[in-house]
């Protein structure tokens, strides 16, 4: 059932300088972000992401933020919904995260205590499926 829904909302849009690719394989949904997630353009991850999370039943969320080049607060708490939908699903949400800069921002806001911060996306992978 879901998997007709997901194929139909992959997308790969792009909202100034973001860039949101989506894969539903195996029962995750991956969402790679590219660019900037900021206050101008978190309506977009809202708009698709969120949707899909809160309306399709995803349990299972991977954001691949290797390619993100900045996050703002309003980026942050987008990503931190994300996470109480999936938690109160019983669900698991990962972050892949190679970028020093934007593990500090993170850790800022407290999101890493969290979050599971893993390397890429294969790691996810075997994680969620144990």
């Amino acid at each position: 059932m879901y998997k007709n829904i997901i194929n139909g909302a992959k997308f790969n849009r792009g909202e100034g300088n973001l860039k949101i690719l989506t894969e539903y394989r195996r029962g995750i949904l991956f969402v790679r972000i590219n660019g900037r997630l900021n206050k101008g353009n978190v309506k977009c991850l809202n708009n698709k992401v969120t949707k899909i999370v809160n309306n399709v039943g995803i349990t299972n969320l991977v954001f691949n933020f290797n390619n993100l080049k900045d996050i703002d607060n309003k980026g942050i708490n987008a990503i931190l919904y994300n996470y109480e939908i999936i938690k109160r699903k019983d669900g698991n949400m990962l972050i892949c995260l190679d970028n020093n800069n934007i593990k500090n921002k993170l850790n800022r806001f407290h999101l890493l205590k969290y979050l599971g911060i893993i390397k890429d996306e294969m790691s996810a992978f075997s994680l969620m499926k144990g």
